[in-house]
């Protein structure tokens, strides 16, 4: 079972902002059911773009086996402590030759609004495809997380996947988070990341699951579309007074 049980991983995520785990997280067996999961909502999408599938969670109960299940959950535990809710997930898949860029930016700053605090919100990257330099691996500026909100300016939505990104990133220190299926890397809400177009001929999809202490309020149950947004109890007891999916 993954864990971090070790203090100088524990550390070294409170200072650097992120931390790089290449022990598979899940079995084979049940890495290769959450891949097929994710196969069958890419096959579903539509018109939509494969970097668009926002909370699939919300329409297939069948990923909170995986969102619950114990070996991400200890993994986080040792970071959040021992009072753990659900804060979203999202399948991001960059497609061969045409797969968007990320802009720098920082989670927290999305989510100005919908919670009180930011310090303990933390995010599983788990590869679904390998995940390198080549294909738009996700990448960091290590220690940013502690910067505050950052400065932003407009971008082209038609190569990005957002409208704006932070201004005047240094990238000579980025950190690139190279992945094969099954591995994962965790990162800190605060920490300025972002990934370049996948300009390569080889797909790369990860899984993001995002994890918050229970002491944080949820401000809004509203998305930033005004769509309803649904948090679940994952471990331990509510210590905010929020509305959790999963306790009546």
């Amino acid at each position: 079972m993954t864990s971090l049980t070790e203090q100088v991983d524990v550390q070294a995520f409170r200072e650097q902002g992120y931390l790089l785990s290449h022990r598979p997280l899940f079995s084979a067996q049940r890495q290769a059911r959450l891949t097929a999961i994710f196969e069958r909502q890419l096959a579903e999408r539509g018109a939509r773009l494969s970097d668009e599938l926002d909370t699939p969670h919300f329409r297939d109960p069948e990923l909170l086996e995986f969102l619950l299940a114990d070996e991400v959950l200890d993994l986080v535990e040792p970071i959040l402590g021992p009072d753990i809710a659900l804060w979203s997930s999202h399948f991001i898949c960059k497609d061969p030759l045409v797969g968007r860029a990320t802009p720098w930016h920082e989670d927290s700053a999305y989510w100005k609004d919908r919670v009180d605090g930011f310090d303990s919100i933390v995010t599983v990257w788990l590869a679904i495809d390998p995940s390198h330099r080549g294909n738009g691996c996700m990448r960091v500026i290590p220690g940013t997380h502690r910067n505050g909100f950052s400065e932003y300016e407009a971008v082209d939505i038609r190569a990005n996947t957002f409208d704006r990104q932070i201004r005047g990133v240094d990238e000579r220190g980025a950190v690139y988070f190279e992945l094969e299926p099954g591995q994962c890397s965790l990162h800190d809400a605060r920490i300025i990341h972002g990934a370049a177009a996948n300009l390569s001929t080889q797909r790369r999809c990860g899984y993001t699951m995002r994890y918050f202490s229970t002491n944080i309020k949820v401000l809004k149950d509203t998305d930033h579309q005004g769509e309803p947004f649904k948090i679940w109890l994952a471990r331990g007891r509510d210590l905010a007074g929020n509305r959790y999916a999963n306790v009546p």
